[in-house]
């Protein structure tokens, strides 16, 4: 399935004041909050209520009584921008959403840029205010050492994502200054919201959430006072190369080899944004055992390499970990290279995000050979993956016949 344009995206206008005015109104509006476990809202005591997403929603409800918000979730843990391209279709825009609160900065890593990462920033900034038509408001969340550090300067992607929040007239929601300036004052205690016996430093407990609410309200709130209008800049201060994405599932590409079948999502999760039936339509799957809805007296069909061919500078799997997750052969352009697709350790089931190749030729067609890697036949072992994801010129993937 390719993507890249949003057939049904709102009618609005990237404004917030017009956002207002229709809340004041009563309007039915979307606001969804994209990013990961930081706008899921991990080690919060109860992510539906204390979450800095759930925090905002009834500050919403409380200030537009007559508004009717539906807020959504669209926060996976662990993941980055670049990932967060290829779900910005189905997650996102196929809300129609009105307001969307983005979260990147951290997961893709504060200190350190590479060109891939800010391309795919910048896109979702793009698209979001070009095709879905609505005001974004960039949020920089803070893990415990942000605050520590007393500084941004040494922040490398804080700055970028500045840049690219300036360029696209879109506000910041910085809980990062927020903290640090309330922590140099003597205001909080960093040990009240990241607590020493849970040896995480980077999702905070329900104070720290309280913050990066504050921050959010305060940015929203503020956007609205000055009548902000979002809007794109003609030339993007990027690479393109995420403004044309396809998400190809594999189980379109039939019929598939031997070894390989198409099967629901798991139901097991190590936490809800990690339930992976909510951000996988199907799995293609290898495995080197019967699963439990085939015959016992099925034989074993040893996977033949998945053989395709591709266009895009950058190609990325999306699928699924799970305890039983192998390592996995890929072969781009006669290249070999090898990953684990258990990659949530050996309890735990929920995403699987491998980027296989950036900086391609968008414009030659390539290959891509997949092949599971089982070892001992003893154990059980899988690998499951939804889709193809490639980024840069026609943007599309193909099964090759040999």
């Amino acid at each position: 399935m390719a993507m890249g344009m949003c057939a049904g995206a709102s009618t609005a206008t990237p404004s917030f004041e017009s956002f207002a005015q229709r809340a004041e109104a009563g309007d039915r509006l979307t606001v969804v909050f994209f990013g990961g476990s930081l706008s899921w809202g991990a080690r919060a005591s109860n992510p539906q209520t204390t979450s800095y997403r759930a925090i905002v929603g009834r500050q919403m409800e409380e200030k537009y009584p007559k508004a009717h918000f539906k807020c959504i979730d669209a926060a996976i843990g662990g993941t980055g921008s670049q990932l967060g391209a290829f779900r910005l279709d189905r997650d996102v825009l196929a809300y129609e959403p009105d307001l969307v609160f983005l979260d990147y900065t951290l997961n893709d890593g504060a200190y350190e840029t590479t060109p891939d990462t800010l391309a795919s920033q910048e896109a979702i900034v793009r698209r979001l205010i070009t095709e879905a038509h609505c005001p974004v408001i960039q949020m920089f969340l803070a893990a415990r050492s942000f605050v520590t550090d007393g500084t941004t300067e040494k922040m490398k992607r804080r700055t970028a994502h500045l840049e690219i929040a300036k360029a696209y007239n879109v506000p910041c929601g910085d809980a990062i200054t927020l903290m640090q300036d309330k922590h140099k004052k003597g205001e909080i205690d960093l040990d009240a919201i990241w607590t020493p016996e849970s040896f995480d430093t980077c999702h905070p407990g329900d104070k720290g959430y309280a913050m990066y609410a504050e921050a959010a309200w305060a940015a929203f709130n503020q956007a609205v006072a000055d009548k902000v209008v979002c809007s794109a800049p003609q030339a993007m201060l990027n690479a393109d190369t995420y403004t044309h994405v396809a998400r190809v599932r594999l189980s379109s590409l039939a019929p598939l080899p031997p070894g390989w079948r198409v099967t629901a999502p798991s139901t097991d999760y190590c936490a809800f944004d990690f339930l992976m039936t909510r951000w996988l339509d199907d799995l293609t799957v290898a495995a080197n055992f019967i699963p439990k809805d085939r015959s016992k007296t099925e034989p074993i069909e040893p996977a033949k390499p998945l053989k395709l061919g591709f266009r895009g500078g950058t190609v990325l799997l999306f699928g699924q970990s799970s305890p039983r997750s192998a390592k996995c052969k890929l072969t781009i352009d006669g290249k070999e290279t090898q990953f684990d697709t258990c990659q949530l350790g050996p309890n735990n089931t929920g995403r699987m995000v491998h980027v296989a190749a950036t900086g391609l030729d968008p414009a030659v067609d390539h290959s891509l050979e997949i092949v599971p890697v089982f070892g001992a036949p003893e154990q059980p072992l899988e690998v499951c993956i939804e889709s193809v994801c490639v980024a840069g010129g026609d943007a599309r993937v193909w099964k090759l016949d040999k």
